[in-house]
């Protein structure tokens, strides 16, 4: 009877001790030095913390079950297709009292992706443009380098020129095809099979000067100098800014948002419906939404939050930048990520095949 008692108690021990850990699988370079280590102090729970660069990554873990995961972050047309295939499971709101530091606004042009915020909470939002080392496509291009525009990759006789410097574009399909379609005057959340096929004809005529397809490695290149132009997202790019700046190597990095548009994405929290730890989980998310710390991983990471409590405690130098909170003009000309049905996913996959591979 006295070990049976031992026993319990040591299982019990152990059970508490495998639920106090929280296993976070967030993208790379997207959070505050401190987040988790004051997060750990706040609530004695440990955090096992993994990086991906790409939402197929992440969407081929949390649809084939079992990730292991409790808090994930899928972008937002993302998201909406996971919780159609019943991904992730739905937030008991009532964990969660700094909901009320939310940005009503922003959170409701989140709920295209998620009906009535159901599943998710954004994490953070921005846009992809263009990050550029404004002296090298200065001595290719000239004063004029139309540094603004998506014509700086898109045009082919620019792109011929600075492909000597290197040009990195995101490995992402759903991001890359429909920007090329704005660009040619196209609707970019087209799903007609012509408008693929201009896209992937322009894009194809750039292909030879792209030096490579990568959603991550962009940002220590460019920091070094290793390129000189990369489509990339907006925080991202100010983060090579900053380590170019550190590292005192004469690189100077700018980022644009091209005057054709481009798209405004949602980073979103969420709990795979299999999350071994959801109460821990929802500990995580409410904790993200304190002010204060939402603010430290803005100052930190440079990507805009959509938090309204913690802009008093955002750094003046992020929150006055038209190019991470964009200006109501530029807001106007930004436009929301197609959810591509599986027929639509497989033309997509094909296409952005033949355009990395050139066949």
């Amino acid at each position: 009877m006295k070990h049976t008692l031992l026993l319990a108690t040591i299982t019990t021990v152990i059970g508490s001790a495998q639920a106090a850990t929280l296993n976070v699988y967030n993208w790379s370079d997207y959070i505050a030095e401190d987040t988790l280590e004051k997060f750990t102090a706040a609530t004695g729970i440990e955090v096992n913390y993994d990086v991906y660069d790409s939402n197929e990554v992440l969407e081929a873990k949390v649809l084939a079950g079992n990730s292991g995961y409790d808090i994930v972050v899928p972008t937002s047309d993302f998201l909406r297709r996971q919780i159609g295939a019943g991904a992730y499971q739905k937030l008991d709101k009532s964990k969660l009292p700094n909901l009320k530091n939310m940005d009503e606004a922003l959170m409701a042009q989140a709920e295209r992706y998620d009906e009535n915020n159901d599943h998710s909470v954004i994490y953070l939002w921005g846009t992809t443009g263009i990050g550029y080392n404004v002296n090298m496509v200065q001595e290719r291009l000239g004063d004029n380098a139309p540094t603004d525009s998506w014509a700086l990759i898109f045009d082919p006789a620019n792109a011929a020129k600075l492909a000597d410097c290197g040009i990195s574009v995101l490995d992402a399909p759903t991001e890359i095809i429909p920007a090329a379609m704005k660009y040619l005057g196209l609707d970019p959340n087209s799903t007609d099979s012509d408008d693929f096929a201009k896209a992937e004809a322009l894009l194809t005529t750039i292909q030879p000067h792209i030096r490579y397809f990568h959603s991550s490695q962009y940002i220590n290149d460019l920091a070094n100098g290793d390129v000189c132009v990369s489509v990339g997202w907006s925080g991202d790019i100010y983060i090579a800014r900053d380590r170019a700046a550190e590292a005192e190597n004469g690189v100077e990095i700018s980022y644009t948002i091209p005057k054709e548009g481009t798209l405004q994405w949602f980073d979103m929290l969420a709990i795979p419906v299999d999350a071994p730890n959801p109460d821990l989980a929802h500990q995580f998310i409410d904790f993200i939404m304190d002010a204060q710390v939402t603010a430290d991983i803005t100052n930190y990471v440079w990507y805009a939050n959509a938090n309204a409590a913690s802009m008093p405690l955002v750094d003046e130098e992020i929150t006055s930048d038209p190019t991470i909170f964009p200006t109501a003009e530029v807001r106007d000309n930004l436009y929301a990520a197609t959810v591509y049905n599986s027929r639509q996913d497989r033309v997509i996959t094909r296409t952005w095949t033949k355009i990395k591979t050139g066949q």
